[in-house]
């Protein structure tokens, strides 16, 4: 711990004057707040505003900022709505939600879901559900545990009926190819 010095009593401190930051200094403070924040992850425009709002109340500068940090590439809500669109592991329903959330204007949100593949939304529900599945498998009814974690984690009924078909097909399979083998097995002890 770091001990702290004692403070004079404040009758002998002569009293420090400070002067107002001029505009160019307060932009400047705004601007390098925004970069930091920017620095943390990926924010919309309606995230980074509120942030910049905690930090100032003259509404122009906080455009100025806004429209700044947009022109050098530093924000924009078409970047943060594609990596939120790719994230792998969530179905369309969470990608809206999540964008909704987070300020992103409805026809992106539209645009960022039309240009997700719906194969691969399947097919990322089915390697979800493979990792998870022998854990769900050994629940009471492993269908609807399956189904409610597969909804929970943003996916559409499209893609959750064919992964949980599929993967009961497997199990099923795995099942006899075992009992086969069983009694493969005993027969040959006999």
């Amino acid at each position: 711990m770091r001990s702290r010095r004692p403070r004079p009593p404040e009758g002998d401190q002569p009293a420090r004057e400070v002067r107002p930051k001029t505009p160019e200094e307060q932009r400047d403070a705004l601007l390098a707040y925004a970069f930091r924040a920017l620095g943390g992850r990926a924010l919309t425009e309606t995230e980074l505003r509120g942030k910049l709002e905690r930090r100032s109340d003259n509404p122009e500068l906080i455009g100025e900022v806004l429209k700044r940090v947009q022109e050098l590439g530093y924000q924009a809500d078409e970047q943060v709505a594609r990596v939120e669109g790719n994230r792998r592991g969530v179905g369309g329903f969470r990608v809206r939600q999540t964008l909704k959330r987070r300020g992103v204007a409805e026809d992106l949100i539209q645009d960022t879901l039309e240009a997700r593949d719906p194969d691969e939304e399947r097919a990322g529900a089915i390697a979800l559900l493979e990792r998870r599945w022998p854990s769900l498998s050994r629940k009471r009814d492993p269908k609807a545990s399956a189904y409610a974690f597969l909804a929970r984690r943003g996916f559409g009924g499209d893609a959750i009926w064919p992964a949980i078909r599929e993967l009961s097909e497997r199990a099923l399979e795995d099942e006899d190819g075992a009992a086969e083998v069983d009694g493969e097995v005993d027969a040959e002890e006999e």
